[in-house]
């Protein structure tokens, strides 16, 4: 076994000290927006005073979320994948910190890793181990990985969560949605306070991994043999342990550096990926966080984080094909009938008006390729936000439960696509995947 020596805490376990330090984001931007003032008034180049500002709110921000661990990480996890959204004056001071905040965190002490195998696994957890590296490969939001090798040989990943992330990460959310008033101006308009509140909704599956083991090995069986997908077997689990196979490859990030067809492959897999799990293996895998794809060696999609998904054992639902069929077909008293027999229409709308709005959402689907960029991404980005004002098109429409989840894969990965500047046929993957979809 290899060790270190390290020593600390995992997580600041106090609330009152987690909420000091999330106040700490708000009061920062306040006294760096007072000096920058002071600044111009002394003849300093306002353009020159803007960036630097910008550029140490994000040095802030994502030190601050990245630091906490927990629920402030994982939702600084979240924001980093709506980074294609951002205006390039917001958006280019935050990139680099957001692609590390995706799949870094300061580690865990060993010592408190093998406190947590032996409380989860017992003592004599060693036993299964021909070795294990106590020096996490990667460490996140609730826990980190630790590459091993069973007796069989066999390399694995074991997942750790850190001691108190379910009660820390409860509280860094509702301190969160708290301060998304204040805090909305470090992100340009995202609405911070839904992407927390919808994230609190699921704290409770997301720390337990038996929720997790049990939906990554029926993915795992569903897909043992697709040629461009690798999921990790699962070997053991607990609560808080799970140990899966190790898999080799490199983050879907690094992909944004390489050459237009190796983007376009690695993002059609990944689309591919989304819509296919709930007919192939009935699981929705709803975290597109793009931290969770790996690029093997062989060039396929290793997916390897489960911590959030929904049982769909008919797939996805077949109405959702149909809307976006009659979208795309132009018949917007059909579509609009069709959204409220689902629960979509909160209020009274006009037909016309919300095919305009939503529109650009199912163009993708209806070209025989589709360029997503960070342009397009803006675009979508300023017209839902406007349309969010009051009496605006947004505010009369409601997400139903069943929709939930499949809408935040569905407005992530538009936002990762976007990132990776892919082009694709991304309309055959909704003719073979989306029930109620293709044309008879």
């Amino acid at each position: 076994m290899n060790d270190t020596d390290d020593a600390g805490s995992v997580l600041p376990e106090s609330g009152l000290a987690r909420s000091a330090r999330l106040m700490s984001l708000p009061l920062g931007v306040a006294a760096r927006a007072t000096a920058g003032a002071g600044r111009r008034l002394l003849g300093a180049d306002a353009e020159q005073v803007s960036a630097e500002l910008k550029d140490a709110t994000a040095e802030q921000l994502f030190t601050v979320l990245g630091e906490l661990k927990g629920g402030a990480m994982k939702f600084g996890q979240m924001l980093s994948m709506f980074e294609a959204f951002l205006p390039e004056d917001l958006a280019a001071p935050f990139r680099t910190r957001l692609r590390q905040l995706q799949d870094a965190a300061p580690p865990m002490p060993s010592s408190k890793a093998q406190a947590v195998l032996r409380a989860e696994l017992g003592s004599d957890w060693r036993r299964d181990f021909a070795e294990l590296d106590l020096r996490p490969a990667a460490a996140a939001s609730i826990g980190q990985v630790h590459r091993g090798r069973l007796t069989d040989g066999t390399e694995v990943a074991v997942k750790i969560q850190y001691p108190g992330a379910d009660v820390a990460i409860a509280s860094d959310l509702r301190q969160i949605k708290r301060l998304t008033a204040i805090m909305g101006p470090l992100t340009g308009g995202v609405d911070l306070g839904s992407i927390a509140a919808e994230m609190a909704k699921r704290v409770t599956d997301e720390v337990d991994y038996t929720l997790e083991a049990g939906a990554q090995a029926q993915v795992a069986a569903a897909l043992a043999d697709h040629p461009r997908f690798v999921v990790p077997r699962v070997h053991r689990f607990s609560r808080r342990v799970l140990v899966s196979d190790w898999i080799e490859g490199r983050k879907l990030t690094t992909v944004i550096d390489d050459s237009e067809d190796v983007r376009n492959q690695a993002a059609l897999d990944y689309v591919t990926f989304l819509f296919a799990g709930p007919k192939l293996a009935g699981i929705l895998h709803g975290d597109p966080h793009p931290g969770n794809y790996l690029i093997t060696p062989d060039g396929r999609l290793g997916v390897v984080d489960y911590g959030l998904f929904a049982r769909m054992p008919d797939g996805l639902p077949s109405a959702m094909g149909r809307l976006i069929r009659t979208a795309m077909d132009g018949d917007s008293a059909a579509m609009l009938a069709g959204l409220a027999d689902e629960g979509f229409i909160a209020r009274d709308v006009k037909a016309e008006e919300l095919l305009d709005y939503l529109a650009p959402f199912v163009e993708p689907a209806s070209v025989p390729m589709f360029h997503f960029n960070r342009n397009w991404a803006r675009e979508q980005f300023t017209r839902v936000h406007n349309a969010m004002q009051p009496g605006g098109v947004a505010t009369r429409l409601n997400i139903p439960p069943l929709y939930t989840i499949i809408w935040r894969a569905w407005l992530g990965g538009i936002s990762v696509l976007s990132q990776l500047d892919a082009k694709a046929d991304f309309g055959s993957v909704l003719r073979e995947y989306l029930p109620g979809f293709a044309k008879s």
